[in-house]
């Protein structure tokens, strides 16, 4: 599957859609997700990384918003826990569409179950890792609470959830800086103004960033042991709960 250059959003637009993960975006993703999301990289080898020292013998690792599996194939080159299986869920058919064709071809090491699904509605259990890279953010506000404690009741003992997320902070002279960073950091990787704004537009009312005190507060509720950050570029962070 080869990636376009996104410029989705170069030319004006006249109605700007709220933003989907279409066959459009599918096709630009890898190439948007690196110029959008500062630190991505270093986030996806981490995950790698994280599952390797997690992952149980017998158990699942779900990957829940795999889009086109950049987590879930960290996880696998990772591995080494005997029989391990990787869930990987996303609730957009051209994603796992993409996924699916992607793995065409590639080393089986670990077995790899890609679903079309609303991570929601599906049945979470024997899962020593759980990856929420860049998804929660997606899910309406009031299903939050529900699904991160369906998400440790799927975590077997001394499991991990790896959770990344888009913050927004309590302090707003906070908030307008790293959202100014933010943007210059994706202007240095050649995104004009017009296509910040209009992307920003579009994700209005889809994507909704909480604090990184919410996202807490929410995994403590949940019966989380402990929630702490281990990366943060900007308005961007990631944070490793332990059961």
């Amino acid at each position: 599957m080869t990636s376009l250059k996104d410029s989705i959003y170069a030319d004006p637009l006249g109605e700007i859609n709220a933003f989907t993960f279409d066959e459009t975006v599918v096709s630009v993703f890898p190439d948007m997700i690196q110029r959008s999301v500062p630190g991505y990289n270093a986030i996806i080898t981490a995950i790698g990384l994280l599952a390797k020292r997690y992952a149980q013998p017998n158990s699942f690792c779900y990957d829940l918003g795999c889009s086109l599996g950049a987590a879930t194939l960290a996880m696998r080159d990772q591995i080494e826990a005997e029989n391990c299986r990787i869930i990987a869920v996303d609730n957009s058919q051209s994603m796992v569409s993409g996924f699916k064709d992607k793995l065409q071809g590639l080393p089986v090491s670990i077995p790899i179950d890609v679903q079309f699904a609303d991570i929601r509605d599906i049945s979470i259990e024997n899962a020593s890792v759980i990856v929420l890279n860049f998804t929660l953010q997606f899910v309406p506000i009031e299903d939050r609470q529900s699904f991160i404690r369906k998400v440790y009741q799927g975590l077997l003992p001394n499991g991990i959830l790896i959770l990344s997320e888009k913050l927004k902070s309590a302090d707003e002279r906070q908030n307008t800086l790293q959202t100014d960073m933010h943007h210059l950091f994706k202007k240095a990787k050649g995104y004009s103004d017009l296509e910040i704004s209009q992307k920003r537009t579009a994700l209005e009312n889809v994507l909704i960033p909480e604090t990184l005190n919410q996202h807490q507060q929410r995994l403590h509720n949940a019966g989380f042991s402990s929630a702490e950050i281990w990366f943060q570029y900007f308005n961007f962070a990631s944070i490793i709960a332990l059961k």
